[in-house]
């Protein structure tokens, strides 16, 4: 039988501004989350925002269950069936779907969102493992745009937690040889930026590996068209 994971839920604060994240803080804010800090310390414009702690997603599927029924749905899959990860995440969809956030984390939450002036903003996942060297899972966690008010915002944030168990992302961990147990989600809230072209800058090309080579991918609008491709 598979060893089943062990939940924990590190005793931090769940919700802080990005600029108290780091290089060094990838566990705490996620890829995502971390490089946003690093790009803020260098003085770059980033939107201003924040981000939902893998503490608080820790603490969340410890507190209500929801950990026992993840690992649950976990127990059948095997790398050699794409069909068995399917059947997982659609599991823990529901699981999300129906999940109750603790009345005090949804509350700070609301608080950091209201500090931001409670704008239109964008609200993407974060994953411990994720814009790293050697695993990028691009494209495969979600990200909710325009969001407006308080419930799109708490909706979405369970959103970005559910996308840690999609199909993909189940499948693209078990190729790797990641433990589902060691890989947790942050969520970055930021005001949203009304673009009327977004991209992303490669410094190396993609293709062939040239490192002397800097290719931009971009269309109109706010660049779902580019990171979902």
């Amino acid at each position: 039988m598979k060893d089943l994971p062990t939940w924990h839920a590190p005793p931090e604060r769940s919700v802080i501004p990005l600029e108290a994240l780091g290089r060094d803080a990838i566990e705490r804010g996620g890829g995502k989350g971390a490089n946003l800090g690093e790009l803020i310390a260098a003085g770059l414009p980033v939107p201003p925002g924040f981000c939902v702690t893998t503490a608080a997603y820790w603490h969340t599927v410890a507190a209500t269950g929801l950990a026992v029924e993840i690992d649950s749905a976990l127990h059948d899959v095997r790398p050699d069936d794409p069909a068995s990860a399917e059947r997982a995440a659609a599991r823990i969809a529901v699981l999300f779907q129906e999940l109750q956030l603790p009345e005090d984390l949804g509350e700070e939450i609301l608080r950091a969102y209201r500090t931001l002036g409670m704008p239109p903003v964008a609200v993407r996942s974060s994953a411990t493992a994720e814009d790293l060297p050697g695993a990028s899972f691009a494209g495969q966690h979600a990200t909710s745009l325009n969001v407006r008010g308080a419930d799109e915002l708490l909706d979405a944030v369970r959103h970005c937690w559910a996308s840690l168990w999609s199909a993909r992302a189940i499948a693209y961990r078990e190729r790797r040889g990641l433990r589902h147990d060691r890989i947790a989600i942050a969520v970055v809230v930021q005001r949203l930026i009304a673009a009327e072209v977004s991209g992303v800058l490669f410094t190396a090309n993609p293709v062939n590996g040239a490192r002397d080579e800097i290719i931009v991918n971009a269309a109109l609008g706010l660049g779902e068209a580019v990171v979902g491709a």
